[in-house]
């Protein structure tokens, strides 16, 4: 937040307040965007998280990451009012230790205020963990962050 940000601010010509800054991430990309987005509130405005990788590891069994995010979130979620939310999760490969995970994270966020109009969650069935998955949906949180 102390480099990249402000050398993008001065070298393009970008609107750089929290309603146009967004963070977007697929896999551990997506947990270091909502991290972002939680932890740094008055500079993004919204976070894409593609097949967010909620175990922090490759198994479920006696795994406690799952868990310390949940907790986190709780807390540490900003307003619905001023941020927006995507996540999104296929069932193949990885992603399919993901769906009971995001169900959890849908009911945190949904609990801290976030509704349709500031936060989206989308299932794919048949989709994997991989670039090319998140390339066909790409669009779908840059629309709905962006609008239009």
């Amino acid at each position: 937040m102390t480099e990249l940000k402000p050398l993008i601010d001065r070298k393009y010509r970008v609107y750089t307040d929290r309603r146009h800054t967004f963070v977007a991430g697929s896999s551990m990309g997506g947990l270091i965007s909502l991290y972002a987005l939680c932890e740094y509130p008055k500079v993004f405005g919204g976070a894409a998280c593609l097949s967010t990788h909620w175990p922090g590891t490759f198994t479920l069994r006696n795994n406690p990451m799952p868990a310390a995010f949940l907790r986190y979130l709780r807390t540490a979620l900003p307003s619905p009012r001023t941020h927006k939310l995507y996540f999104d999760c296929g069932d193949q490969t990885l992603d399919a230790l993901y769906p009971a995970i995001q169900r959890e994270v849908d009911a945190v966020v949904q609990a801290r205020g976030y509704t349709a109009a500031s936060w989206q969650t989308r299932y794919v069935p048949g989709q994997d963990h991989s670039e090319k998955a998140w390339s066909r949906r790409l669009d779908w949180p840059l629309r709905f962050l962006l609008g239009k």
